[in-house]
């Protein structure tokens, strides 16, 4: 059940990517920043938790469970250090994320060469 549930929650986050997509001038760019500004402030309100309960997998590796991991790390950051939370507490909880996306970047980079399309 939680293979399904977790297609389902990503499929959903995606299809509404899609329609954004479809039925909008808006570029991908300015859509995928708005998923991690949504995941920020449906963590802030508290209804994100629930979605990834129930999501898991599907909530969790589109760029509004991104979103959430920041809103979480700069609450967490913010009840130790203070206001300085507020500002090292996102990079804080995103590290293995972003440590992840540099590096498979960057060995994509070195195996794959550009080229011009034809």
């Amino acid at each position: 059940m939680q293979y399904l549930n977790a297609f389902l929650c990503g499929g959903i986050l995606c299809a509404i990517g899609q329609i954004f997509i479809d039925k909008t001038k808006l570029t991908p760019a300015r859509i995928l920043t708005g998923y991690v500004v949504a995941g920020v402030f449906l963590e802030a309100i508290g209804v994100y938790g629930p979605i990834a309960n129930w999501g898991g997998a599907g909530a969790a590796v589109p760029l509004t469970g991104f979103g959430s991991n920041l809103a979480k790390g700069v609450a967490k950051a913010v009840g130790e250090r203070g206001w300085l939370g507020v500002m090292t507490g996102g990079l804080t909880a995103t590290a293995g994320g972003i440590a992840a996306a540099v590096l498979f970047s960057l060995m994509a980079a070195l195996v794959f060469r550009p080229g011009e399309k034809r």
